[in-house]
């Protein structure tokens, strides 16, 4: 057994020596690699580590923090009935809204990519708009406002099928369907790009190829050329896909209020906005945001090992 943790060490040793020499070697390259790497470490890894360490502590700005140990994670899964709420919306908001909006983004871009080109040129910005919009979910708020001027409720009421206007954005009830519709179709565009671009970057003698090897229809050609040529991008939209889904905050918030009926429009992102900015709790906060954070890592790593077996 010591001989053979002698020889695993000096493994160890000569292959740390040999990746030096190479580091030593291609100095120049990780000298035009510093910039970035400096940026993406202050602006990136440095923040995640000081919100997990302050994660343990007690700090309201004012003070210094206090050490605490891991009092806030069991506050906020033990004691906190808002943010057990939140997660379980945030939850069904990415269960729902991230794969039917990334499932919606590929097919569409695949139907799209059929089309002549300056009509796909078109079709893309269309699709494209409501992502770089902004406030453009703003729009829903007239749609659905809680008096007879509201277009669905006139709609309604002129049918007969409802006799007095639905408060839309402050019942319980109806809050947080109509924020995954306007969440869903503000999510197409997210991956959508990089769908386009992928679809459009498929070499076409693959598919001659394929038709000669046995692919019988546009499904087999699919399963069998498109997804694995495209790997990169689904994995691209598949990130995007969670990141949008899980930091919810700005549509339930500028939609429902703040804080929603019965916090029943309440998203993890909104809880942390609520502690870290009208609070000033940033220890608690903190706690929150690394919760998410380990959250999303989890799904992420789920879903890439999901997209892994495409085509395989």
């Amino acid at each position: 057994m010591g001989e053979y943790l002698s020889k695993y060490f000096k493994l160890r040793k000569h292959n740390a020596q040999v990746a030096f020499k190479k580091a030593k070697l291609s100095k120049m390259c990780y000298l035009f690699l510093a910039p970035y790497a400096i940026i993406f470490a202050t602006f990136y890894i440095l923040p995640v580590i000081t919100s997990i360490f302050y994660s343990f502590t007690y700090y309201n700005i004012l003070e210094t923090p206090r050490f605490i140990g891991p009092q806030n994670y069991l506050s906020l899964i033990l004691q906190d009935d808002v943010f057990l709420k939140g997660i379980k919306n945030t939850f069904m908001i990415a269960v729902i809204t991230g794969p039917l909006g990334y499932i919606m983004s590929f097919l569409f871009a695949w139907l799209i990519n059929e089309l002549p080109r300056w009509i796909r040129a078109v079709a893309v910005i269309i699709f494209y708009a409501p992502s770089i919009a902004g406030n453009l979910y703003t729009i829903f708020s007239i749609f659905f406002r809680g008096d007879a001027y509201g277009h669905v409720n006139a709609f309604l009421i002129n049918n007969g099928l409802i006799d007095s206007p639905v408060l839309w954005f402050t019942n319980p009830k109806y809050m947080l369907p109509i924020c995954m519709v306007v969440i869903l179709w503000m999510s197409l565009g997210q991956g959508f790009l990089a769908f386009v671009a992928g679809l459009q970057g498929i070499d076409r003698s693959q598919y001659e190829a394929g038709y000669m090897d046995g692919v019988k229809n546009r499904w087999q050609e699919l399963w069998y050329i498109t997804l694995p040529n495209m790997k990169p991008m689904l994995m691209f939209g598949a990130v995007m896909a969670i990141t949008s889904s899980f930091g919810v905050c700005d549509v339930t918030m500028a939609l429902c209020g703040y804080p929603s009926t019965d916090y029943a429009a309440r998203t993890v992102v909104t809880h942390l906005f609520d502690y870290g900015y009208s609070r000033f709790e940033m220890g608690y906060a903190s706690a929150i945001a690394t919760m998410l954070f380990l959250i999303m890592i989890l799904c992420n790593k789920a879903i890439q090992s999901l997209l892994r077996r495409v085509g395989t």
